[in-house]
């Protein structure tokens, strides 16, 4: 089977390796589609996310989709957690499964992820999906999991207005996911127009195209969402909320640290959360919601490549000339 392997830097290999043995508690998936995200870009271009570092030829992709290839649910369409906790350390047992210190997570670290023909991965983190979800579409429901778990760090039902600062998927699905409670005020920044044309149509009540070179705002949102991975957009985040409010980090900085003036968060008694990943609930949360149609996950597909053209794909990333973009190994 065909496989992409980054060696180094900016360098993608396309091998051709064995199809993998799917152990006991394993299925064997023939993968449909796979998103490239913002911690892809960060291996492809760093070598590396954080302090994880690249120590041997790693596949990448952890948002994916497809269809088991053997045993009693051959046949079957199926969307993947790509989060193995190994379910009995402390941190588990407390329900706490996506900060599992000992997790194996599919495109990261040591553990090899989707960008390849066929994977085995665990058979109870692999989720039946409906045929109204194309492999496509279903690409983005892991990082619709990981719109939800910030959300919910938000307290969402004490909300009516909020902030979306970094308009990349996840932050469009937070738009998205806003608009759906009703919140009635949503402002949406970032340095991309098309993404800020986007916020808008997704459901932003204010989508501001920002150069990056902070602003002094002073906007009295209950809550911002920093997506962006971006010191001007966590400061912007700060000086936004009101006092008592929540600042929300999901997005993660290129040079691993994030910082904003303590002055001012310690003077308003702001709440500062860091979002991590996605709770084991959220791929089947994610699931109903893009079958009730509540939030529209394929207008944010804006390229498709084949496994062959996985080169291509990175370059598309890198110049985020687009929103989403999609890997099918299976259109080979």
């Amino acid at each position: 089977m065909q496989v992409a392997r980054l060696h180094a830097p900016h360098d993608i290999r396309l091998h051709d390796e064995a199809v993998p043995e799917p152990e006991a508690d394993e299925l064997l998936i023939r993968v449909g589609a796979v998103g490239l995200c913002g911690s892809d870009r960060h291996w492809f271009e760093e070598g590396g996310i954080g302090d994880a570092r690249l120590g041997r030829p790693l596949v990448l992709g952890h948002e994916f989709a497809g269809t088991v290839g053997s045993g009693p649910r051959q046949g079957e369409r199926v969307v993947v957690d790509p989060a193995n906790a190994c379910c009995t350390c402390v941190v588990c047992r407390r329900g706490r499964l996506h900060l599992c210190p000992d997790m194996r997570f599919a495109g990261h670290g040591t553990t090899d992820g989707a960008l390849r023909a066929f994977i085995a991965w665990p058979a109870r983190l692999c989720h039946p999906l409906p045929d109204s979800i194309p492999d496509a579409d279903a690409a983005l429901l892991e990082p619709l999991g990981v719109a939800l778990h910030a959300l919910d760090l938000s307290h969402p039902e004490q909300l009516a207005s909020a902030g979306v600062f970094g308009c990349g998927p996840i932050g469009l699905l937070v738009v998205q996911l806003l608009r759906s409670l009703g919140v009635s005020r949503i402002v949406a920044t970032d340095r991309l127009a098309h993404r800020v044309a986007a916020a808008r149509s997704m459901g932003a009540t204010e989508a501001w195209h920002v150069q990056g070179d902070g602003h002094a705002w002073e906007l009295g949102l209950d809550v911002v969402f920093e997506v962006a991975g971006e010191a001007d957009a966590v400061e912007d985040a700060v000086r936004s909320v009101r006092p008592g409010g929540r600042v929300v980090l999901v997005g993660i900085p290129a040079d691993d640290r994030t910082s904003f003036t303590a002055s001012i968060a310690r003077r308003e008694g702001l709440t500062i959360l860091v979002s991590r990943r996605m709770q084991p609930i959220g791929l089947p949360r994610a699931i109903e919601l893009a079958h009730s149609a509540a939030v529209d996950l394929g207008s944010l597909v804006s390229e498709r490549f084949t496994l062959s053209e996985v080169s291509s794909a990175f370059e598309a990333l890198i110049a985020q000339r687009g929103l989403k973009v999609v890997v099918e190994p299976r259109a080979d």
